[in-house]
C-alpha cells in the first residue's frame, strides 16, 4: 500500500472515529477519586425518627405534623417512633445505653431536659443556634431555661405549661354563682365551692367544687409567698417549712377535708381531671391547654380564667413544659436540626400544635397570633393562659439536674399523707425539710 493510500486510509478511520464519538455521553471524571453514581431522577433523602410518647389521638397530630413538614422538605424523610408513657423514658434510655446509632432517635420529645443533658446523651444546640442565627428572645420569660443546662440550651420546648381555672359554665348558671374573673382571691374560691359542693345526706359528695392533681400543689405555695426551695437552680435548703408554705398546702388541705376539692387518690381512680370535669363530677379543675381539645370534641358549655390568688399573694405560675431535643449520638444531625426549626417555627410546627387546640405555644408570637387568640372555639377567654404565663418563671419546679429524684423519692411521697388527711401539713413539711436537707448535703449541694 502506498503512502498516500495509508494517509487515506488513517483519514477514514479517524473521521469514523469522530462520529462515533459524537453519539456517546461522555463519562465525566470522578470528583474526589470516588465515581458519581447515576443519575436515576430520583432525589437524596434523609431519613430521621422522631420519637415521643402520647396517646393514639396525640400520635394521630404528630403524624401530620410529619406530614407537613416532608411537604415542604422532600429531602427529609420523618418516620415517628411512639411509645406510650409508661414505657417511654425507660425504652429511651435504653436505646441511648446501647450506643447503636442506627436505633437512637434523631429528634425526641424530652422532660425535664436537665436531667438528660447531665447524662450526656443530648446534642448541645449552641453550636446550630449561632451558625442559624436562630432567634431564642420569642420564647416565654423563663421557659428556655427549663431545658438549659450549665448555660447551654440542650432542648426547645414545645409548649408552656402554665395553668388555668377551668370551669363548667352550666353548674354555675345552675348555682347561681358568678363566673371567675382575675378578681378573684382565694377567699372567693372558698365561698364559690361551698355553693358548689354538692353532698348527699348518707355523707356521700355527689360533686366537688374543683380537682387539682397533688403535684400542682407548689402553685398554691408560690402564690402564697412561699417556697420549696431558697434556690430552684442551685439549692442549699428546704423551705417547705416557712410560715407561708405551710399555709398554702393548708389552704388545699382545708378543701379536700370540707369536701371541696377531690384528694388526688380518688381524682386519679376516676379517671384524672378530664374525666371528672366532663362527666360533671366537679365544676372547676386546674390544668394546662391540653385538655382543650377533649372539652371541645365533649361540646362541653366551659371557659377559663386565672387562678384565683391570696390576699396580698401574687400570680405566679408554670414556666417550664416538654422539649423537642437531639440525641448526641444521633446518626443524621443535620437533617435534626432543619427539622427541629421547622418544629419550633411560627409557621411550622407551632402553628399545627396550636391549631390542633392542645397547647399554649412556646413561642409568644404563635401565642400572641390567630393560631390562638384568633381560633372560633372555646375557652372564649384564651388571655387568661396569656396573663398567666405572663407571669410564670422559676420557683414551681428544679432547675437542676436532681430535682425529678428528689422531688419523686422524698417530697410527693411524704406530701401523700397530707392528700389522704392522715396528717397535718405542719407536722409533714417540717419533717421533710430535714429529709431534703440530708439530700442536697449528700449530694453536694449548693454546687460550685
Amino acid at each position: 500500500m502506498s503512502k498516500h493510500q495509508m494517509r487515506v486510509l488513517a483519514l477514514l478511520v479517524f473521521a469514523l472515529m469522530l462520529v462515533l464519538s459524537a453519539c456517546t455521553v461522555p463519562t465525566p471524571p470522578p470528583a474526589g477519586g470516588a465515581a458519581e453514581p447515576a443519575d436515576d431522577g430520583a432525589a437524596e433523602t434523609t431519613t430521621i425518627t422522631w420519637a415521643m410518647w402520647g396517646s393514639p389521638a396525640e400520635i394521630e397530630t404528630h403524624q401530620k405534623v410529619a406530614d407537613a413538614f416532608m411537604a415542604e422538605h422532600p429531602e427529609i424523610n420523618v418516620e415517628i417512633a411512639s411509645e406510650p408513657w409508661s414505657d417511654y423514658f425507660t425504652k429511651m434510655s435504653t436505646l441511648w445505653a446501647s450506643g447503636d446509632s442506627s436505633v437512637i432517635p434523631d429528634v425526641l420529645f424530652l422532660s425535664p431536659v436537665t436531667n438528660y443533658a447531665a447524662q450526656g446523651v443530648l446534642e448541645n444546640l449552641d453550636p446550630y443556634i449561632e451558625a442559624a442565627g436562630y432567634d431564642l428572645n420569642d420564647y416565654w420569660p423563663a421557659l428556655l431555661e427549663w431545658s438549659t443546662y450549665e448555660g447551654s440550651v440542650y432542648g426547645f420546648p414545645r409548649d408552656m405549661s402554665s395553668e388555668v381555672l377551668y370551669y363548667n359554665k352550666d353548674i354555675f348558671d345552675e348555682v347561681g354563682v358568678p363566673y371567675p374573673d382575675d378578681t378573684w382571691t382565694w377567699d372567693d374560691l372558698l365561698a364559690a365551692a361551698e355553693q358548689l359542693t354538692v353532698v348527699e345526706p348518707n355523707g356521700r359528695v355527689a360533686r366537688y367544687a374543683l380537682a387539682m392533681e397533688g403535684g400542682k400543689y407548689s402553685q398554691w405555695v408560690m402564690q402564697n409567698n412561699g417556697m420549696l426551695l431558697d434556690d430552684m437552680r442551685n439549692p442549699s435548703e428546704c423551705h417547705l417549712d416557712m410560715p407561708e408554705s405551710i399555709a398554702a398546702v393548708e389552704f388545699f388541705a382545708d378543701m379536700m377535708d370540707n369536701n371541696y376539692a377531690m384528694r388526688p387518690a380518688n381524682l386519679s381512680q376516676a379517671g384524672g381531671d378530664a374525666a371528672v370535669f366532663q362527666s360533671g363530677q366537679v365544676a372547676m379543675i386546674i390544668q394546662n391547654a391540653s385538655r382543650i381539645s377533649a372539652f371541645n370534641a365533649a361540646e362541653m358549655n366551659y371557659d377559663v380564667a386565672v387562678i384565683p390568688i391570696p390576699e396580698g399573694g401574687k400570680r405566679t405560675n408554670s414556666a417550664a413544659g416538654a422539649a423537642w431535643v437531639m440525641s448526641k449520638d444521633a446518626d443524621n444531625k443535620d437533617a435534626g436540626w432543619v427539622f427541629l426549626q421547622w418544629l419550633q417555627s411560627t409557621d411550622g410546627g407551632q402553628r399545627l400544635y396550636t391549631e390542633s387546640g392542645e397547647i399554649l405555644p412556646a413561642l409568644q408570637s404563635t401565642a400572641r397570633g390567630e393560631s390562638f387568640l384568633g381560633l372560633d372555639q372555646p375557652p372564649a377567654n384564651r388571655q387568661a393562659f396569656l396573663t398567666e404565663g405572663e407571669n410564670a418563671g422559676v420557683g414551681r419546679v428544679g432547675y437542676f439536674a436532681d430535682w425529678n429524684e428528689l422531688a419523686g423519692t422524698i417530697i410527693s411521697p411524704n406530701l401523700e399523707s397530707i392528700w389522704a388527711g392522715e396528717a397535718a401539713p405542719a407536722d409533714v413539711l417540717p419533717a421533710i425539710c430535714e429529709q431534703v436537707d440530708a439530700y442536697l448535703a449528700d449530694k453536694g449541694y449548693p454546687q460550685p
